[in-house]
């Protein structure tokens, strides 16, 4: 928007658009067409990188950057905002599963430092402090109508239907100009040769450095004034990452465990893992600690998990709080348990109820409710959940337990009138 503002005002007084229907059509013009391609190429782009082959693994960071320029570039020539669709097609391509993604990441995020670097080099020199002192007066007197002003009377308005508090309201008005995004807008008077450009330029410089000096220096103290201050998330000492040119089915989570988590203070044996998910690593204190099955987890510990995708709310669910609200899913999602753990255990991990002895194990309790016999895809209702035999070892033993939350539509049906739900 702010973008499509400063072309469009450039635009207006250059004489090449006329004020009124003329910029309604180009702002119609730019926001949906660049909207469309930036949509469109970022589904065309994950396709693409998904489904080709290469050689090394350095080419994917430079096949997605193609598709930036690419997309930026379709949409100019057809009219549209080549900005807006380079953001579009970024969030369609940050939101969907890569083949090394992880790559691709690190590569755009170096990527954007060393832009940054160049812009504010470019931007300093371009800048002479004597013409800054000359411009102060105009500078200091649209610097106050922003930050006293024009910013609060647009931040209030635009948070009200979203219930901000008025500690909160005040706090993202004080916030301000402090990046070089202003600057760069204000180049374009000089690309387009409007009159006074480089006046404009001076003065959109000396007013995003006042904001610096008296907005960015003191947001840190307006945040603790008003007590929005918050501590640091803690970010692991370590990561572990597969690094693999076709698409791996599973996810590396990395879980900090809180003093009120489900996990603290449990053994990893205790913590009733859906099968096939794999802790790989415990960092404690910066020190690595071998994941075994007596090792207990205590808080302020990283661990870092394997997993499938589907079963991620579950796991979730072991390293919360502690007492947290019930889950519900959507859709029905059947999720691997091992046979072997204790009611206790899933009791504990979970907060799912199960009207069965302790100490049994999930399997034996299934067995011994079912008294036509257990086989593979037999199901029993138990409530909030249903539990299906997935795998029968040749011995008899329930050694794979699926687990089906019921939505919340199955829910409501259950506790109709007339209705009965069973329970182990």
């Amino acid at each position: 928007m702010a973008i499509f503002l400063t072309v469009g005002c450039i635009e207006v007084i250059t004489g090449a658009t006329p004020f009124g229907f003329g910029l309604l059509q180009l702002f119609a013009s730019q926001m949906v067409v660049g909207g469309v391609i930036g949509i469109c190429m970022g589904f065309v782009a994950v396709r693409v990188i998904n489904r080709i082959h290469l050689d090394s693994a350095g080419l994917y960071p430079v096949l997605m950057t193609g598709f930036g320029l690419l997309t930026f570039g379709v949409a100019v020539v057809l009219g549209g905002s080549g900005f807006l669709a380079v953001y579009l097609a970024g969030i369609v391509i940050g939101n969907s599963r890569l083949v090394f993604q992880r790559g691709i990441r690190q590569f755009h995020d170096a990527a954007a430092w060393l832009s940054q670097i160049v812009m504010f080099v470019v931007l300093g020199l371009l800048s002479f402090p004597s013409r800054l002192i000359n411009v102060a007066p105009q500078g200091l007197l649209i610097g106050a109508v922003l930050i006293l002003v024009a910013r609060p009377l647009a931040v209030a308005p635009l948070l009200l239907p979203f219930r901000f508090s008025p500690r909160e309201v005040l706090f993202i008005s004080w916030v301000g100009l402090k990046g070089a995004v202003p600057i760069t807008l204000a180049t374009f008077p000089l690309l387009f040769g409007t009159p006074a450009a480089s006046e404009t330029f001076d003065v959109v410089f000396f007013v995003v450095v006042l904001s610096a000096l008296v907005q960015g220096w003191s947001l840190p103290a307006v945040a603790r004034r008003l007590g929005l201050e918050r501590a640091p998330e803690i970010t692991p000492p370590v990561t572990l990452e597969i690094s693999s040119l076709q698409h791996v089915d599973g996810d590396i989570v990395d879980y900090l465990i809180g003093a009120a988590s489900r996990a603290a203070g449990r053994t990893v044996k205790q913590l009733a893992l859906p099968a096939g998910v794999v802790i790989a690593l415990v960092s404690r204190d910066g020190k690595i600690v071998p994941p075994q099955g007596s090792t207990r987890l205590e808080p302020g510990d990283h661990v870092i998990v394997i997993l499938k995708p589907e079963v991620r709310p579950l796991v979730d669910r072991i390293f919360a709080i502690s007492g947290a609200s019930q889950f519900r899913l959507p859709a029905a999602v059947e999720f691997p348990l091992r046979g072997t753990t204790t009611v206790a255990e899933f009791r504990d991990m979970y907060g799912i109820q199960v009207s069965a002895n302790p100490r049994e194990t999930l399997g034996e309790a299934i067995r011994r409710n079912m008294v036509d016999g257990v086989s593979e895809g037999a199901v029993l209702p138990c409530g909030e959940i249903t539990l299906r035999v997935r795998r029968i070892s040749p011995n008899g033993d329930i050694e794979q337990i699926g687990m089906i939350l019921q939505t919340e539509q199955q829910l409501r049906d259950d506790f109709r009138p007339g209705t009965a739900t069973s329970r182990v």
